[in-house]
């Protein structure tokens, strides 16, 4: 039997195409910047987010790390929200290895923070106070539901940031999830950014990568920073190769993964005892949960829907998410529609 995984968009693997590309890919030695799939991966992404240039890093975590050091020096500060996967999962590498202070400030339910409280957070010039340098913005917003910022939150952030004499940094592991939803090019969500980090790994199938895009002067800072932290992968084109085919063929198709979010939401509104968030999906995730009725757990759940063939992540004791991808289609949902039904059913 064929697992069904939505635990994340991660666990995606490469198509076929993706893997002859990786087989036939012209290499050289990018830390001299001479290999060729990389230089073009790296002007796709650039293109893609209306930016100047690009960086091919390891990983979203990398390029985010780097950002931030491009941006701030030891002991000055990045001002983020207290949901931002750069705050929670990125195992401190801000601080660890970078010396930059994270000030988190609240993220709303939608995934935006409040104009007010960024603002507040901006340090006055005194010296008791770290520096506070760049502000960074998530879109889609992981911990918020894969919650959208649009265009025009994300310009008004810009512009307090700019006027106060800070850049501005987005995660946009998912923002073609983003553009996808909101109907707009993803380089209109990037422009009022003074750097950008989208993922390759994350619903757009390819194994390894992300892609940094700044200015020509960032990502000359960010190279640099990029080989102090191990990034220098040398014939990289054999990886940055799935990631061309991944902007070329995946990018389009992502409101199919949207369609089938919104399916199984429908389905699972339909089980007694399971409760959706309000909202949700946003985009490619549905997060829901189970109701005090039910009288076991989201750890239990979740084996018994393994046993079925079903994976899902735990978030909380109770509650759920389930990522679509493409490796999932309208009957895989409907599998796991009928496998929340059976184990609820047998609780």
């Amino acid at each position: 039997m064929d697992t069904i995984d939505l635990r994340s968009d991660t666990v995606t693997h490469p198509t076929p195409e993706m893997r002859r590309a990786m087989a036939e890919a012209q290499v050289g030695d990018d830390v001299f910047g001479e290999d060729p799939t990389v230089n073009r991966l790296q002007a796709m992404g650039a293109e893609r987010m209306g930016k100047e240039a690009g960086l091919f890093v390891a990983s979203g975590t990398m390029g985010n790390l780097v950002a931030v050091l491009s941006h701030c020096g030891r002991g000055e500060e990045v001002i983020l929200g207290d949901r931002a996967h750069t705050f929670l999962y990125e195992a401190g590498g801000v601080a660890a290895l970078g010396g930059v202070h994270p000030h988190p400030v609240p993220n709303q339910t939608d995934g935006t923070l409040r104009l007010e409280d960024v603002g507040e957070a901006i340090r006055a010039e005194d010296v008791h106070f770290p520096h506070s340098r760049l502000v960074c913005l998530e879109n889609t917003q992981n911990r918020c539901g894969g919650a959208v910022l649009t265009a025009e939150y994300t310009d008004n952030v810009g512009r307090l940031a700019h006027e106060r004499g800070l850049a501005l940094h987005i995660d946009g592991a998912r923002i073609f999830n983003a553009a996808a939803a909101l109907g707009v090019p993803a380089k209109r969500l990037a422009q009022a950014a003074d750097s950008i980090c989208f993922c390759l790994s994350k619903a757009l199938c390819a194994p390894v990568g992300s892609v940094l895009c700044g200015s020509h002067a960032f990502i000359a800072q960010a190279r640099r920073i990029r080989k102090q932290v191990g990034g220098g992968m040398r014939q990289a084109g054999i990886l940055a190769a799935a990631g061309i085919v991944a902007l070329e063929t995946m990018v389009d198709r992502l409101p199919e993964d949207h369609a089938n979010a919104r399916r199984l939401a429908r389905g699972l509104a339909g089980i007694p005892g399971i409760l959706l968030d309000a909202g949700t999906p946003y985009t490619n995730m549905v997060i829901f949960g189970l109701a005090p009725s039910v009288p076991i757990d989201g750890r239990e759940t979740a084996e018994r829907l393994a046993e079925l063939g079903v994976r899902v992540q735990v978030i909380a004791p109770r509650r759920f998410r389930a990522a679509l991808h493409y490796w999932v289609d309208g009957q895989g949902v409907d599998r796991v529609i009928e496998g929340f039904h059976q184990v609820i059913a047998s609780a």
